[in-house]
């Protein structure tokens, strides 16, 4: 079975009543809700964490890597500022998929610029909530298309007889 890190960064824990206008209404936990709804119906298993901290990211990220086989990233401010977590996504080499709730081109200037992009393997932006399932969807795809077919396992080497002495 499939395994996807879902990671929120900072502020993401005040979703629903920050800034309603440009992230909308729905809490955290109501994302979460939808994110695990949806991997049920992919048949995948999800694990979503928030943090606040830049390192905690980093380290969930490093962490990541034998444990789940891709991340859903929305590193909210950290994309315009955090080559740790660009260097975590590019030391760990798991298929990230880049997520933002809001559009980031249709913004400030600053938030045009993403230090995340470069590593990642897509972003997804102005979706709102539906950018998790969005990104979770791609991924999913991109895994099964680049699976490793399983192979059958070699002979054992059978050692060849001792060669007769003339």
């Amino acid at each position: 079975m499939l395994r996807l890190l879902v990671l929120h960064g900072p502020n993401l824990n005040l979703l629903g009543t920050r800034e309603p206008s440009v992230y909308g209404h729905l809490s955290l936990g109501d994302i979460d809700k939808s994110i695990a709804q949806h991997a049920g119906t992919l048949g995948i298993a999800v694990q979503s964490k928030q943090t606040n901290v830049e390192g905690e990211l980093v380290t969930w990220i490093q962490n990541a890597k034998g444990h789940f086989d891709g991340i859903v990233l929305n590193p909210a401010a950290y994309t315009h500022s955090s080559i740790a977590i660009r260097d975590a996504i590019s030391a760990i080499a798991l298929p990230t998929v880049e997520v933002h709730l809001s559009n980031v081109y249709q913004r400030e200037e600053f938030r045009h610029r993403s230090l995340i992009a470069g590593v990642a393997l897509g972003q997804i932006s102005g979706f709102g909530p539906t950018g998790y399932l969005l990104a979770m969807d791609g991924l999913v795809a991109h895994l099964e298309n680049n699976r490793t077919p399983s192979r059958s396992r070699p002979a054992p080497d059978r050692k060849k007889p001792a060669a007769s002495r003339r």
